[in-house]
Order: structure tokens, then C-alpha cells, then sequence
């Protein structure tokens, strides 16, 4: 048998309220440009927004004008999507907090999971909205799945319940290590200030 060997994700769809609605909060709040718009082609009755989360992808949200927003929590079940995360910088997530107060939308705060933090709110139709903000820059020619990785390797090798920042610098030090050629015969860590 061979893979169908996938290179990223292309798209994501999700089942958005009324058009401005959707316009909105994809734009309005997320900062999204509205790229394009067309009938959904398998349902003339509803709409197909197109939205660029920064990366060049899409985020694509069906709506139909009879789709009232309704932000209550849902409760996925097996075999359905929990929630999304977007990427946010620094910068942005530690504004985030005071932003989404600014709205009155409700949220999680800000959540630590070691390596990235996170703060969880819902859209207009009660879907989770995760925005993450990592807390590294993978080494250059390294993605982040690479920094993982290797952090998850030496967590395990260390017994450690979770990735941890301490996993990361030292994931960032392996890759660079195998990486990056040096001169130097023993690029073990050193002590410039003995004697």
C-alpha cells in the first residue's frame, strides 16, 4: 500500500451564523482579511466566506441568513472537532486578555501549557476559539514540530510528566548541535569565568 502523503493543512471550514455576523469575528475580532466570498456549492441557500488566518491558508466559514448567532458552550462528542487554535505572537497574546475584556467576551485567561500559552473563548455559534502563542523560536531550518520533538524525546527520557520550558531549551540545543557545523572538537558546555 502507499500514503497519500499530506504537506499541511489546505483549508478548515466551519458552520458560521449570518454573513456579518461571521464577517464580523473572523475579521472584525480576529484580524482575518476577508480574502473572498461565493454561494457554498453544495448548498445554494448559504454562503462560502473565505478568511486568511496569516499564513497564506484559508479559514473558510459557511453561512446562511437564517443561522441566528448562539455563543452558549457545546459540547462536542467523539468523532467531532473540540476546537481551533490560531497562532498569535507574543506580542498580540499579551494583549489578548484586555482586548477580549474590552468586548465583554467571556474567557479562559490565560492558560500555561508549558511550552505555549493559551486562552480559550467561544465564536458567535458556541465554537471553542483557542488563540496560542508559543514561547520559543524554533533554531533556523527548524520548524516548531521539529522543536517538539525533540522535547518530547528528552521528556521521556528524563521521566517528566510534560513538555516543559527546560525541554525546549534543550531541544533548541540538540537540533542546533546536530544542525550546525562548528570547528570546535568538543562543543560540550564550558566555564569562560574558572580561575
Amino acid at each position: 500500500m502507499r500514503k497519500l502523503q499530506v504537506q499541511g493543512v489546505h483549508h478548515i471550514t466551519l458552520m458560521g451564523a449570518d454573513r456579518q455576523t461571521s464577517i464580523d469575528f473572523w475579521e472584525g475580532l480576529l484580524g482575518m482579511p476577508f480574502v473572498f466570498d461565493q454561494p457554498n456549492l453544495d448548498n445554494p441557500g448559504e454562503g462560502h466566506l473565505y478568511f486568511d488566518p496569516g499564513d497564506g491558508r484559508l479559514i473558510t466559514v459557511f453561512t446562511n441568513e437564517d443561522r441566528a448567532a448562539d455563543p452558549k458552550p457545546k459540547r462536542p462528542v467523539a468523532g467531532e472537532v473540540h476546537h481551533l487554535a490560531l497562532s498569535v505572537s507574543r506580542a498580540v497574546f499579551s494583549q489578548t486578555v484586555q482586548r477580549l475584556d474590552e468586548r465583554g467576551i467571556s474567557h479562559s485567561g490565560v492558560k500555561d501549557r508549558g511550552f505555549m500559552d493559551s486562552i480559550y473563548f467561544r465564536d458567535p455559534m458556541g465554537f471553542l476559539i483557542e488563540l496560542a502563542s508559543y514561547r520559543f523560536d524554533p533554531p533556523f531550518g527548524s520548524s516548531h514540530a521539529d522543536v517538539l520533538f525533540e522535547a518530547h524525546l528528552i521528556r521521556v527520557e528524563r521521566g517528566d510528566y510534560a513538555i516543559a520550558e527546560v525541554h525546549v531549551a534543550d531541544a533548541i540545543e540538540r537540533l542546533i548541535a546536530r544542525g550546525q557545523r562548528s570547528l570546535s572538537e568538543d562543543r560540550g558546555p564550558k566555564d569562560p569565568y574558572r580561575g
